[in-house]
């Protein structure tokens, strides 16, 4: 570090940090910005109980950043993308994960209908479980809209819906299924609008936000990752998985395991 040692003070004094403020009262219970000696602001405020931290000129992925004595990042704040990430794998501290699945589902009367996967833990017994339904068709996506008095259980809604509580972003969904025959298995994940005012529990408005296939057998288990085609879901959409079995009528298992933060 250069030294002030036998130094004229404008030779320097724009290497000094100081408090913006004019008296010479210090650091108090008002936040001031740190200044350098020829008062251009830093990016850090200070009180006598606070600490701030605020991009004077531009957010950046590296706003704030506390690192090992190695070198190895620890805690990184990104003012560009609004992320807080976290730990040397420097993981979004805000990520959360969603399982669903279904196990031995039997697609019932017909080929190629899309499938709602189980996603809430409601503590189904003996013969109960989701049932086969061909209301959410077998067209190249599950339906858009869903009436809900039209399903042959209704009550199935609440094992499937996935009702978000905050803006989520999906990061990364992965899969794995199984098959009683060697057939290609479909999986989609949909958003939806809920009808909470007249006709409560009925959707519309779907979107597909991922999707992804794979080819299923009864001596393997695949697995593999879902393609993200829209990652940000927002706050009270129902989110609902669906599986397709393209093939036959085989039985199928299939499980997901969503990644995601929230926004």
């Amino acid at each position: 570090m250069p030294t002030f040692l036998n130094k004229a003070f404008n030779t320097f004094y724009k290497r000094i940090l100081q408090v913006n403020q004019s008296s010479n009262v210090g650091v108090d219970a008002t936040t001031r910005s740190i200044q350098t000696g020829d008062g251009a602001n830093t990016s850090v405020s200070l009180s006598d109980d606070q600490l701030t931290v605020k991009p004077n000129n531009d957010d950046t992925t590296t706003t704030f950043n506390v690192s090992s004595k190695g070198g190895t990042n620890i805690l990184e704040v990104d003012t560009t993308n609004s992320l807080v990430k976290a730990g040397a794998s420097q993981t979004n501290v805000l990520t959360l994960y969603k399982e669903m699945g279904l196990y031995e589902f039997s697609p019932g009367g017909g080929t190629d209908y899309h499938n709602p996967v189980i996603a809430n833990n409601v503590g189904m017994q003996g013969a109960e479980s989701i049932t086969y339904d061909t209301i959410w068709g077998n067209g190249t996506d599950p339906a858009t809209t869903l009436d809900l008095s039209a399903m042959t259980d209704p009550e199935n809604a609440v094992a499937i819906y996935w009702i978000l509580d905050s803006n989520i972003t999906l990061d990364q969904i992965t899969y794995s299924a199984r098959c009683d025959n060697s057939s290609t298995i479909n999986m989609h994940l949909f958003a939806y609008d809920l009808d909470t005012s007249s006709n409560h529990g009925d959707l519309s408005n779907g979107t597909v936000h991922a999707n992804a296939s794979c080819s299923a057998t009864n001596t393997t288990l695949k697995k593999g990752t879902f393609t993200l085609d829209t990652a940000n879901i927002d706050v009270n959409k129902v989110v609902i998985g669906f599986a397709q079995n393209e093939t036959d009528t085989a039985d199928y298992s299939v499980h997901f395991n969503i990644k995601y933060h929230i926004r």
